[in-house]
């Protein structure tokens, strides 16, 4: 078996942290066997480098190697690309044409991208790694295949699964050996390391001095987030080499060669709000419920108690109580309490009556208050930056409060 520093020279693997070592080990301990393996990592990592280590070790290395981009192929023809077609058996088919599955037997087929397979086309993989038999379209005919799958994507497949968008069975199928590859990010002490080898390969190929990097520029450079990964990087790399005249190449001259923000990728905006701050949102919506639900039982017993006693006061009084409970910070004043009128029921009353209570302020008044009141709670959101908890304690007022003036002035 070759050492971990031989088969990276071999390949022209560069680097050395301990993520990317324990991934080529795997990539080595396991190419002997026929077992399937999938590589995950982001793009851009050098997926495709372990598929061919794997080949090249294994007891196949003298049968053909295929590697397929899955998403590269039409969703109408993959099927056709990977088991073959009979003719005639769609329009177009010509002549017959055996599939990669048919052509690599007894080799190896890397199958990139393979979370962007069909579901259909899904069904037929799997049948192939349960008992290495297919179909070609248009056939009915079984045949047999012996080949080594090793597949690689990018995607998360916990949540394409989660989404219907690829069968679990045939994830395990492929995964009974996974090998993840780290982003450069992960990877500081590689960057200058693999900067230098681009820049050293673009010297030599546009026949110019090499390009490097003062102090600070390789700080900046390993400080970067390189979402493209390696490809990214070896892209700089060559833009550097090419446009630059000088080949001291300093930290603000780098910098103008590095997208801002680290990233120069199109950016997914997710508007959803996380499970927990749907359940938090939840919980507080709960309460408020329970709570009126309580405050309203209880203004159904002050009310029976009003129309059976002739306590008057004692009612006036467990009113002002509730309330006050019920609107913690608003705290009747002597001229609000004035307001509170309460009224004796005949003793006739009954439920089936029903009563127009007039508002007591007036309406000038009434309007005024709203609007300061709209007017602070606006200002206090804008500056706690719409967080409730810390608006309501600079209001003075509890949040439950607060949501539901926020609710009732539609804010």
């Amino acid at each position: 078996m070759e050492s971990l520093q031989a088969i990276k020279q071999r390949f022209e693997i560069i680097g050395n942290d301990p993520l990317l070592n324990r991934a080529i080990e795997k990539a080595i301990r396991v190419a002997p066997t026929d077992i399937s393996v999938l590589v995950t990592g982001e793009s851009g990592v050098g997926k495709e480098y372990i598929p061919k280590i794997i080949h090249h070790l294994s007891h196949r290395k003298h049968a053909k190697y295929i590697a397929v981009n899955c998403g590269a192929i039409p969703e109408g023809t993959i099927d056709s690309e990977l088991f073959g077609h009979e003719k005639g058996s769609f329009t177009g088919a010509t002549a017959a044409r055996n599939g990669y599955f048919e052509v690599a037997d007894g080799g190896t087929i890397f199958l990139d991208e393979v979370g962007e397979l069909p579901l259909t086309t899904q069904v037929r993989l799997l049948r192939v790694l349960e008992n290495g038999e297919f179909i070609k379209v248009g056939s009915s005919q079984v045949q047999k295949t012996n080949v080594r799958i090793v597949a690689a994507t990018n995607l998360n497949m916990q949540q394409a699964i989660n989404k219907g968008k690829f069968r679990e069975d045939l994830y395990y199928r492929l995964s009974t050996i996974e090998i993840n590859l780290s982003p450069l990010r992960d990877r500081v002490g590689d960057i200058h390391l693999l900067f230098r080898k681009f820049a050293s390969d673009f010297a030599q190929k546009y026949k110019m001095p090499t390009v490097k990097l003062s102090d600070n520029a390789v700080r900046v450079l390993e400080n970067y987030g390189f979402p493209g990964n390696i490809r990214q990087l070896r892209n700089i790399a060559e833009e550097i080499s090419v446009v630059e005249e000088k080949r001291l190449i300093s930290s603000e001259r780098l910098l103008q060669y590095l997208p801002s923000k680290g990233t120069n990728l199109p950016t997914v905006i997710e508007t959803k709000k996380s499970s927990s701050e749907f359940s938090s949102e939840r919980e507080i919506m709960y309460k408020i419920l329970f709570d009126m639900r309580n405050d309203i039982n209880d203004l159904k017993k002050l009310t029976l108690d009003l129309i059976q006693s002739d306590n008057v006061e004692n009612v006036k009084e467990e009113s002002k109580k509730l309330i006050q409970k019920i609107y913690k910070e608003d705290i009747l004043d002597s001229e609000a309490e004035n307001h509170l009128e309460v009224v004796r029921m005949d003793e006739k009353y009954k439920e089936s009556d029903s009563y127009d209570f007039e508002e007591t302020i007036d309406a000038d008044e009434s309007l005024s208050i709203q609007g300061k009141e709209i007017e602070l709670i606006t200002k206090s959101l804008d500056r706690n930056k719409g967080k409730r908890k810390l608006a309501a304690k600079e209001l003075g007022i509890s949040e439950r409060t607060l949501y539901r003036k926020i609710k009732h002035y539609d804010l």
